[in-house]
């Protein structure tokens, strides 16, 4: 019997890695774990909560988005994951999956202005994002503290592709859905 596949979307707040996820998971027909759903779901249930600080959701968001994989993949569902999370949170929570599926990592990115137009827009208009500290994202790049070159993407020896976002998919869904499945003729190597 094959392992299940994880096909992990990462990157730098703004480029794109929600809207990929949910594409991928459409195009290979199988559920996608979102982080930030995930954390908008406890906010929900929560409260007063405000954002911001030492967030009180932030560890059990993160327990839950890697319990939730771990239950799936242990019933040998094939699943999409997404989260803004740089390598020193995925590394070690994806290294115990690596025994129980295939891991194929996707790594969104753009140009800086491009993500931050991207932040700004979903600021003014999703409602939902202020549970995720948009706010002071925004404030932090304008004061220079924060750039998206500063992201460290995740450093597994597992195949991993580089999608550009900017304007559509570059590579295309097609080619990274081909990537996740193994299909590809020239699979990417290790990142």
């Amino acid at each position: 019997m094959n392992l299940p596949t994880l096909a992990v979307v990462s990157g730098g707040p703004g480029t794109g890695k929600t809207t990929l996820a949910h594409a991928l998971a459409h195009e290979l027909g199988c559920p996608a774990i979102i982080r930030d759903e995930i954390k908008q779901g406890m906010v929900m249930s929560t409260p007063g909560y405000r954002s911001g600080g030492d967030d009180p959701l932030n560890r059990p968001t993160l327990d839950a988005f890697f319990d939730a994989l771990r239950v799936l993949l242990r019933a040998r569902v094939t699943v999409v994951a997404e989260a803004a999370f740089q390598d020193r949170l995925w590394r070690p929570n994806l290294e115990p999956l690596a025994h129980i599926a295939r891991i194929r990592i996707v790594h969104c990115t753009v140009p800086a202005a491009v993500a931050h137009d991207r932040i700004i827009q979903r600021v003014t208009e999703n409602t939902h994002r202020a549970a995720h500290g948009d706010h002071d994202l925004l404030e932090a790049i304008a004061a220079g503290e924060h750039s998206l070159e500063s992201f460290v993407p995740v450093s597994l020896d597992v195949p991993t592709q580089a999608v550009d976002t900017s304007h559509g998919y570059t590579p295309g869904i097609r080619d990274i859905t081909a990537f996740v499945r193994g299909t590809a003729a020239d699979e990417a190597g290790p990142g």
